[in-house]
């Protein structure tokens, strides 16, 4: 199979085409001939042009590379490896949403030959790619798995916005359903992965692996906010206690912040889900996830609680927050609790307006409802800072106070103006 893909006697598939699948798809498409599909042919023909739909990558990204972006189902039949990137959300009872999962795994069996091979790379629960994905495999194909055709888990670790740790850089997880696919698998991502592979024991070992980094990152930032919240009741600044703590040796160095997005602040469900449906209600990673989930509604209700204390009129106040997406320097507004934010306050009648230099409006308005404003617009009586873009760092608090009536409130979020403003009330978790 690898010797195959190497000489392009046959061909390697990628089934969604998002932040994880395009720079998968275009590395391998580096070494081999590569089918990329995607649902959307809006999206395909943006990529047929050099352009990523999530802005992640660069044209020059697309240079050199053997790929044959489609979204005709036949096309994946030339097909004998097939790697599926789509996304694992969870619906807004916060249940996995494996719609996007499964509905790769029926368009995979509908061309899946005997002696393929698929790889899923999707985020989800210890056992979901045996037990849910394999059987529709099964069924759309007619063949038998681990007989007829093979099946991995090697888990995504792309960080959205991160031009460090990039694809080839970071190493991979490998898994397989028997000893020949673990080798195999660990053969073909090989070829492109820079820093090494780990072959995991099992496939449900590195699902489990994958799920469990989201969650341990979760709950450690749970613990910085609920030491925000403790800290905040004795008027300290959480980021001073932080900064002397972190001067010993061994301490963790997380911060306090909203927790969106498609990774942190999803995936513990799916572990959460599984536990419960073995029987196991957890307690840690619950208990985190309420605090996470908590964090932009307490923000909204500290900045009412001080601008009633500086005698400000609520109903019909108008407050800015900057930024909209999940984190810093990307256009992702995946899960941001951004939205949370601006519904709480909206709650009582404050006017809103939000401004982002990388998210898309008209995607914000889709997705939440409300659309951000081209540049501020002035007279705020309170500017929260929310995501820490490169084009908000640069700001000094003259700038702040040109868009603030007299009095005003300064939130923020992460603590990166801390020390820089002297004259404006300031607060940060």
């Amino acid at each position: 199979m690898f010797q195959e893909l190497i000489e392009k006697k046959t061909s390697l598939s990628v089934i969604g085409l998002g932040y994880v699948g395009l720079p998968i798809a275009l590395e391998f498409a580096r070494k081999m001939h590569v089918v990329g599909f995607d649902i959307r042919h809006d999206r395909i023909e943006m990529m047929r042009k050099k352009i990523d739909p999530s802005n992640e990558l660069e044209s020059e990204a697309f240079d050199g590379c053997d790929i044959h972006f489609t979204s005709d189902l036949e096309d994946l039949r030339k097909a004998t490896f097939h790697v599926v990137a789509v996304p694992t959300p969870i619906n807004k009872h916060n249940l996995p949403d494996l719609t996007p999962l499964l509905s790769a795994s029926h368009t995979v069996g509908k061309v899946l030959k005997k002696g393929d091979y698929v790889v899923f790379e999707s985020t989800v629960y210890p056992g979901c790619t045996e037990e849910d994905c394999v059987p529709i495999l099964e069924k759309e194909s007619g063949l038998k798995f681990n007989v007829d055709f093979k099946v991995g888990y090697s888990p995504e670790r792309i960080n959205p916005g991160d031009k460090e740790h990039t694809l080839t850089k970071i190493l991979k997880i490998v898994s397989g359903c028997d000893e020949e696919s673990l080798q195999v698998i660990s053969d073909v991502y090989g070829s492109i992965i820079k820093a090494g592979i780990y072959k995991a024991s099992s496939i449900k070992v590195a699902e489990a692996a994958k799920i469990i980094e989201n969650t341990q990152r979760d709950v450690n930032i749970a613990l910085m906010n609920e030491l925000s919240l403790i800290f905040n009741r004795l008027n300290i600044n959480t980021y001073e206690v932080l900064e002397a703590a972190g001067t010993k040796w061994n301490f963790l160095r997380f911060f306090p912040g909203l927790v969106g997005g498609h990774c942190i602040g999803v995936d513990p469900y799916y572990l959460t889900y599984k536990a419960n449906e073995l029987g196991y209600h957890s307690k840690i990673i619950t208990g985190g996830r309420v605090i996470n989930d908590g964090m932009a509604p307490y923000i909204a209700r500290q900045v009412v609680k001080k601008l009633i204390s500086k005698g400000h009129k609520i109903n019909g106040s108008r407050i800015l927050v900057m930024g909209a997406t999940f984190k810093e320097n990307v256009s992702d507004i995946r899960n941001s609790k951004i939205a949370d934010l601006v519904n709480e306050m909206k709650s009582f009648s404050i006017n809103v307006e939000v401004v982002d230099p990388h998210a898309s409006s008209e995607e914000v308005v889709h997705e939440y409802g409300f659309g951000l404003v081209d540049k501020p617009t002035g007279q705020y009586q309170a500017v929260i800072v929310a995501v820490n873009h490169r084009e908000f760092l640069s700001l000094d608090e003259a700038y702040f106070k040109s868009i603030t009536v007299e009095n005003p409130l300064f939130v923020d979020v992460k603590g990166v103006f801390r020390g820089k403003i002297k004259d404006i009330e300031y607060w940060s978790l």
